[in-house]
């Protein structure tokens, strides 16, 4: 394939190709629109929130290495929304010129939580101690010997997400239905708060980082319910952040955007949990309260084009909508109108016709001079609208 210049993305015969149709892919298409870049997207469901705003849509296994190889071959540069792609396949498409962000050494590094942490260790990262295990089941011997100590978090090294394999750990009984998998059994760490920063690095080596955020979970589900913009947190433990996470991104040579989720110690330390090596929730908040948002940066990285500006214009929160507990089935999205009555407040539907308890079927940022009022609004919204099925199962 030929060598594009800077100037051939922008309404030319340029491919952009997509691996993943949800929710992220969707919001990055709002980017390719607004620049008229051609794209082509594969998700392995019909119904994919992206289908309706590539040029091209194909249905198609992530996994499998001659669907992703198939619809690799023909794009010009080949990105992803989301990790659990057939890297092989990824590896021979570099082989024949498709440019490809993030690197596949990159994801195959990432793919595997085991490997992650052991790269953090390599490259002076800092990190909570622990332990790997080829077989869960292994734990309880280690436990008997004295390897490691209650309470740990449970990790499985491949295919968790949003909360899905990890589980805290603080007796033998928690082990009991847990999947008898390759994981991790990490130190339980006493944090103050969790932060994350989102690096942004294009192709020629220059970076630029977002402010940090911080996260409040959902106590049961383990998924982010709020991320606020700025976090709360000293200037000294923004710095300590920010390094931390400008490093990790250096060490991985990483292209495209890098969220770097991090805790932060009661002695005020940074520890790293792990990266997304994508567009990531953490970044929502970007899309009305940033001059760049995290979607536009990603693409100017894997393009080489020039880096935006991350400052913030104002403060923003953002609110995820998950589906509630007891609902599944065709999604209602109760109070929405409520919310549109509430002062900086922006709903993003995901379009996914279907819930069930704790998926993700969207996001409110609320943007507000003021990060207090813009957590006080975030509360309301999260009171008053309710994601829920029209029958209740």
């Amino acid at each position: 394939m030929s060598d594009r210049t800077k100037t051939a993305y922008f309404s030319s015969d340029f491919t952009l190709g997509i691996l993943g149709g949800g929710q992220l892919g969707k919001m990055l298409l709002y980017e390719t629109r607004k620049w008229d870049i051609a794209t082509k997207v594969m998700d392995p469901s019909k119904d994919a929130p992206s289908r309706l705003a590539c040029n091209e849509f194909v249905q198609g296994d992530l996994m499998d290495f001659d669907s992703v190889y198939q619809f690799g071959k023909d794009v010009d540069v080949l990105t992803i929304e989301i990790e659990n792609v057939n890297i092989d396949a990824l590896e021979a498409l570099e082989k024949i010129g498709v440019k490809v962000y993030p690197t596949p050494r990159e994801l195959r590094l990432i793919q595997n939580k085991a490997t992650q942490k052991l790269f953090y260790v390599d490259h002076g990262i800092p990190t909570a101690p622990f332990s790997r295990f080829a077989y869960t089941s292994e734990i309880r011997d280690s436990l008997d010997h004295g390897g490691i100590q209650l309470p740990v978090v449970w990790k499985s090294a491949q295919f968790g997400y949003d909360g899905q394999g990890v589980k805290i750990v603080r007796d033998r009984a928690d082990l009991k239905d847990l999947p008898n998998v390759e994981c991790l059994a990490e130190t339980l760490i006493p944090f103050k708060t969790e932060l994350a920063v989102i690096v942004a690095r294009n192709r020629n080596g220059n970076s630029v980082n977002y402010p940090v955020v911080e996260m409040e979970f959902h106590p049961e589900a383990n998924q982010v319910e709020y991320v606020l913009c700025p976090a709360r947190i000293s200037e000294k433990v923004a710095k300590k952040a920010i390094a931390t996470a400008l490093k990790v991104s250096e060490s991985l040579e990483h292209v495209g955007l890098l969220a770097v989720e991090m805790f932060q110690t009661r002695e005020d330390d940074v520890l790293v949990n792990e990266v997304a090596p994508r567009p990531h929730n953490s970044g929502h908040y970007s899309i009305e309260a940033s001059f760049t948002n995290q979607f536009e940066q990603h693409l100017r990285c894997i393009l080489g084009l020039p880096l935006g500006n991350t400052d913030s214009k104002v403060a923003g929160v953002m609110v995820n909508l998950v589906g509630a507990e007891g609902h599944q089935g065709a999604v209602e999205y109760e109070n929405i109108e409520k919310i549109l009555g509430l002062r900086g407040v922006t709903p993003h539907i995901y379009g996914k016709s279907m819930t069930r308890p704790f998926r993700k079927m969207g996001h409110v940022t609320i943007v507000n001079e003021d990060m207090e009022e813009a957590r006080k609004i975030a509360g309301e919204v999260k009171r008053t609208i309710n994601v829920i099925s029209k029958s209740k199962s």
